[in-house]
């Protein structure tokens, strides 16, 4: 049943939708302060919850800092969520925003796309939110790096059984896990780590590493050297690509157009204990290493956190996602399949492929700051900088934006 809410005088309502997905994600894209915070600032776009059993900050959180929260957002104009909303739970004639995994012909929400269309839907994908000539606004992917790399040394600590830590998900928040990360980690002497990526990921991912105080050295010197304490190099696209006929590396080049180039990270792999990928690929883009490359006597590595997570690509042991629940497995290099981890000469694989799940408080908090910095005020503006037109796959009209008109034989599929 609808409410009548306190500000009578608000030209538009955004609504905070529960999460209908299954299994259920804990996150919200926005929190109950930065929720009151907003409408206090916009008494004419008053934010409002829908009230829901599954996510980790509770109802009475919301409501403690004055925001309503009731069981219909029908009336809203426009709806907030997180990851794909339910088929049947798509409301006519709204404005949308969440990820919804349908830009790049993702096969299982297909079926989401035609009923978006039909309810003359406006979906913003959050995932397209771009800057003109810049890189995304939004995302979760710090979060999806720093309990990535968490998870790479609970990873080590159980393949070697030397210390043991807790699931991140089982932590109240990011607090409780760091405070867990500083007291149960103890390395080896000798362990040398490597980490790839310097995006949102890679920041994330380095965010643990240094809260461990591991001492960074140049990637040279971790080729040439051994050490007798922890450390670990973070490395750039040119330390392990080249161009094939000439060994050089250019990088315009290499993201224009890849085909060109080899992966050297071999070099890599023979000194390191403990791999975390949060680089970026692109199809077209060399492979790390093979599965051939991970029967090479000299192969060090054993436990790979592939942040990533792509399946049958770059990183050659990640066969599949892991979970939450069960975060990690071995793989065998002999026999190139999935096996116990303990086995002897297996590499535990760590491969959640929904890291930021697992602080759902603090990822959270994370992406709300952006949300209401960085997008909601463009449904304030007119959109002055076309930014939510841009990442508008479909308009109210039911049809599709020029600019995904491509996605019209993928929704005809169904």
């Amino acid at each position: 049943m609808w409410v009548v809410w306190a500000y009578l005088g608000a030209l538009m309502y955004i609504g905070v939708i529960k999460e209908g997905k299954v299994p259920p994600d804990q996150r919200v894209p926005l929190t109950p302060a930065q929720c009151a915070a907003w409408n206090a600032a916009h008494p004419d776009a008053q934010i409002v919850v829908q009230s829901s059993d599954v996510r980790r900050i509770q109802d009475e959180e919301f409501r403690a800092e004055g925001v309503t929260v009731q069981d219909d957002v029908s009336a809203c104009d426009v709806l907030l969520g997180v990851k794909e909303v339910p088929v049947e739970e798509i409301i006519a004639d709204k404005t949308y925003f969440f990820f919804s995994h349908t830009y790049k012909l993702q096969p299982h929400n297909a079926e989401l796309l035609k009923r978006i269309l039909s309810q003359r839907v406006r979906l913003i994908d959050y995932e397209l939110l771009r800057r003109p000539g810049a890189g995304r606004i939004i995302g979760f992917g710090r979060y999806a790096g720093i309990v990535g790399s968490y998870n790479g040394f609970r990873a080590l600590g159980i393949k070697d059984h030397r210390y043991t830590l807790p699931r991140a998900i089982d932590c109240t928040d990011r607090a409780e896990m760091e405070a867990r990360l500083l007291s149960g980690v103890t390395l080896a002497p000798h362990t040398k780590i490597v980490l790839t990526g310097h995006g949102r990921v890679g920041g994330g991912a380095l965010e643990i590493i240094k809260r461990l105080k591991i001492r960074e050295v140049h990637p040279v010197d971790f080729l040439r050297e051994e050490y007798a304490e922890p450390v670990f190099t973070h490395l750039q696209l040119h330390d392990y690509n080249r161009r094939t006929h000439d060994g050089g590396f250019d990088p315009a080049e290499f993201r224009e157009d890849p085909t060109g180039y080899e992966s050297t990270f071999m070099a890599f792999a023979r000194q390191a204990d403990l791999f975390i990928a949060g680089h970026y690929w692109s199809e077209g883009s060399p492979y790390l290493f093979s599965r051939a490359d991970m029967r090479d006597e000299d192969w060090r590595i054993r436990v790979v956190a592939d942040i990533s997570c792509d399946i049958d690509g770059p990183v050659a042991c990640t066969l599949k996602p892991s979970t939450i629940a069960d975060p990690m497995y071995g793989y065998c290099p002999v026999n190139e399949r999935v096996v116990d981890l303990d086995q002897d000469g297996s590499i535990a694989v760590m491969a959640v492929d929904n890291l930021p799940c697992e602080l759902p408080r603090d990822a959270s908090a994370d992406f709300g700051a952006v949300l209401v910095d960085k997008v909601l005020p463009h449904l304030l503006d007119g959109d002055q900088e076309g930014i939510l037109a841009a990442a508008s796959e479909t308009n109210s009209d039911g049809e599709l934006t020029r600019k995904y008109a491509y996605l019209a034989d993928y929704v005809a599929s169904v």
